[in-house]
């Protein structure tokens, strides 16, 4: 089987954000809520995009626009300070681009955060189609975004891996019956182990692209 679609998560995966999403996350409930959360207790909010995050969780209603214009200053401010330039990834990148190979984006993040993070890393020429967590109804584990992207690419369920560090990643792929990998390949991940056993589990970008390059065509 040969995959023509891969189909990424973004925060953990294709980028080390996660750490500079809570940051944001934790400034903005201190100042506006007076409210200290944990890392693990921010990843148990996330489905819905950072606007969500906030909205669904900030006791002072009122002070939402300027939460959301604090969160999303802090976040293009603060990016180069946390987020690292990956080698691996855009060389990986590069490679399936050359293969010939349609990539797709499915993140639940907001369309204005990945918009920041996709250019200062270097990275948004790469991919074909994105959908971000605007983009749906229903975030993950829902396969809505997945099926948009496969959609949008002319792509099949045989045809299409999706590569994520979550365990929602994982149920959404399951659910839109493609090849799952599982990956921790980069600093910070969203979960530790993946109860919704993936396909494949990767600890280095090498281990997915020989995979990739050992495949016959």
């Amino acid at each position: 089987m040969t995959w023509k679609t891969i189909c990424f998560d973004f925060d953990g995966t294709l980028a080390d954000t996660l750490p500079l999403t809570f940051h944001c996350l934790k400034a903005v409930f201190e100042k506006y809520d007076n409210q200290t959360y944990s890392n693990h207790e921010l990843i148990d909010m996330f489905g819905p995009t950072e606007d969500g995050i906030i909205k669904n969780h900030l006791k002072n209603k009122d002070k939402f626009d300027l939460a959301v214009e604090m969160y999303y200053r802090l976040y293009e401010q603060d990016h180069d300070s946390f987020v690292d330039h990956n080698e691996d990834i855009e060389r990986m990148l590069h490679y399936l681009k050359y293969k010939g190979i349609k990539l797709g984006v499915m993140t639940g993040k907001s369309r204005r955060a990945f918009a920041i993070s996709s250019t200062l890393c270097g990275l948004s020429h790469f991919f074909d189609v994105v959908i971000t967590g605007d983009e749906v109804q229903h975030p993950k584990p829902h396969p809505e975004g997945l099926l948009k992207v496969m959609k949008e690419l002319g792509s099949t369920p045989q045809e299409m891996i999706f590569i994520g560090d979550s365990m929602a990643d994982i149920q959404a792929g399951k659910r839109a019956n493609v090849t799952t990998a599982g990956v921790h390949w980069l600093d910070t991940y969203q979960s530790d182990h993946f109860e919704t056993k993936p396909d494949y589990i990767w600890t280095h970008v090498d281990e997915f692209v020989s995979l990739f390059q050992n495949r016959k065509e």
